[in-house]
């Protein structure tokens, strides 16, 4: 689809979906220096595959995909406990939703992430993560319901 060279196809892919990736990355590992470092192995994937799309909006996809791919081996592999203190890349930081969300299980996490902070439908959603639409909407609505307890009991609402 593209007619840059590799350079500058890559120098727009990383200025076109590197924070979507990172907050993704960040959605699972709630780490900074992890999430970039899935973000960078996800951007050598790309590099190395070489892989045709047909739109933006499918390269996006795929690479979200690679990236929480990347971001729930970098999970496996280390088993460590990562704490959410750091600086968060995400723009509503003050909010008293975001830790709320990361305080969720990684599958609805994850979700949530995709359908709220990137505006992925359920069926979008169901095709970067590989399951089917019903499970994605179960699972968003079990993580918004573990949400609203969640607030209620913080904010009383």
């Amino acid at each position: 689809m593209y007619s840059l060279t590799g350079v500058e196809y890559i120098e727009k892919a990383v200025k076109a979906h590197s924070e979507s990736m990172l907050r993704a990355a960040y959605s699972i590992l709630k780490s900074v220096p992890d999430a970039e470092d899935a973000v960078q192995e996800a951007f050598l994937k790309l590099i190395e595959k070489r892989p045709c799309f047909g739109d933006a909006s499918h390269e996006k996809a795929w690479l979200l995909r690679v990236t929480l791919n990347i971001s729930k081996n970098m999970l496996k592999a280390s088993k460590k406990a990562l704490s959410a203190q750091e600086d968060i890349p995400y723009e509503d930081k003050d909010s008293n939703v975001l830790p709320c969300v990361m305080a969720l299980e990684e599958k609805y996490r994850t979700i949530i992430h995709l359908y709220y902070y990137e505006d992925y439908s359920i069926k979008e959603i169901s095709s970067i993560l590989n399951l089917p639409q019903a499970t994605v909407g179960t699972r968003l609505s079990r993580g918004r319901k573990l949400l609203k307890s969640m607030l209620k009991g913080e904010l009383d609402l």
